[in-house]
């Protein structure tokens, strides 16, 4: 107890003046309260933002992260809090990684999750290690997780606050990687708390809009953006009934997703009928009965496991599981065939399971996240 007596909000035996933060600034409220935050109680902040995609061609964009704007205004937080500010060029880091795959997996029929994506694999691998080599102990962000110290170390949990949890788009955050980060605003019980801190700071980003699409995609036009990254993919094809009867054309697969029912163009049918699967190879829309998307077998791949035993170490777990960001846990049990392979049985049945998007596990009680994978077959 002693010993625990003498760290920092952080986690460390020093001064906050001797411990360096990165802090991962996105323009946004969160990243900057989280600044503001640590720069007041007088640890040695850095702010870096990261340049993610060609920002001049999207100034009067609205409602996405990383834009020309967003950085100019983590400029001026940084500036008025008296901290120093660096802008990294990471186009070609995030179109390989994030861009790219985000196109193919669609092009594929499948529903990918960019904003996993770039976690994982820039702003918590890249720009981490940029942390480091910038001798910072620690690097922290605005994301609504928490971290908390267990008997066997540093533990995901969600966030206090369910409404603005974020964990469902963190579960790929490794042990090594949860050692490292720091989450400061995860046990705010509000959005409105941290929007008051930033007024009790005098940031002039205190009533900003949240984000609310896909950085590089706008206005959550996934087609219009693919159809440029790859010419030719709207190309029109068939709308066919599981059973077999074409029923209608459709203006390209990448217009439609699985579980969709409105917009499909093929009224007059006496019973509703959604999307249950895209045949792109024939470039097919298959449609049939709600039932037909009700899925209880998931198999995931590219397990990242947070749990204290390793995760081969039993036959099952019984655990709560997310198919989709905007539902709740729900039971199942997980059978692992590798360490990074499993099958997932929900107790009951989910509707729309969607290959490209995270299976992510949860306690039955409690708040800690065990990790997750991606589905991919539905």
């Amino acid at each position: 107890m002693a010993l625990d007596a003498q760290l920092n909000s952080l986690g460390f035996a020093k001064p906050p003046a001797q411990t360096r933060v990165v802090v991962a600034m996105s323009g946004g409220v969160d990243s900057s309260v989280v600044a503001a935050e640590l720069a007041t109680q007088g640890y040695d902040v850095v702010g870096v933002t990261l340049q993610l995609y060609d920002h001049g061609a999207a100034l009067a964009k609205k409602g996405a992260c990383c834009a020309g704007r967003d950085i100019h205004d983590a400029r001026r937080v940084a500036e008025a809090m008296g901290f120093p500010h660096y802008v990294l060029d990471y186009e070609n880091t995030f179109r390989e990684a994030v861009i790219d795959e985000f196109a193919d997996s669609y092009l594929a029929g499948a529903t990918p999750v960019p904003c996993i994506r770039c976690n994982e694999r820039v702003k918590f691998k890249d720009l981490l290690e940029t942390a480091k080599d910038l001798d910072a102990d620690c690097m922290a962000t605005g994301h609504y997780i928490q971290r908390r110290m267990g008997p066997a170390g540093a533990e995901l949990h969600a966030a206090a606050d369910p409404v603005r949890d974020q964990s469902y788009f963190l579960f790929s955050t490794t042990p090594d990687q949860l050692d490292y980060l720091r989450f400061p605003l995860g046990h705010l019980a509000t959005k409105a708390e941290t929007r008051a801190l930033a007024q009790r700071h005098g940031l002039m980003v205190a009533d900003k809009p949240d984000s609310q699409d896909i950085c590089f995609v706008p206005n959550g036009d996934y087609a219009s953006v693919i159809e440029k990254l790859r010419p030719g993919a709207a190309d029109p094809g068939e709308i066919v009934h599981a059973d077999g009867r074409v029923l209608g054309q459709h203006r390209g697969v990448i217009h439609y997703t699985v579980g969709q029912r409105r917009g499909l163009g093929i009224g007059g049918l006496t019973d509703p009928l959604y999307v249950v699967k895209l045949d792109v190879e024939n470039r097919r829309v298959v449609v049939g009965p709600k039932e037909m998307l009700a899925t209880r077998i998931v198999p995931v791949r590219e397990i990242n496991w947070l749990g204290d035993e390793p995760f081969t170490s039993r036959g099952e777990w019984n655990l709560g599981v997310k198919v989709r960001s905007t539902r709740p846990p729900r039971e199942a049990v997980i059978r692992p065939l590798s360490e990074t392979e499993a099958e997932v049985e929900l107790i009951v049945a989910e509707e729309g399971v969607s290959p490209g998007q995270a299976c992510v596990f949860y306690a039955g009680e409690g708040s800690r996240i065990f990790g997750g994978g991606w589905i991919h077959r539905g």
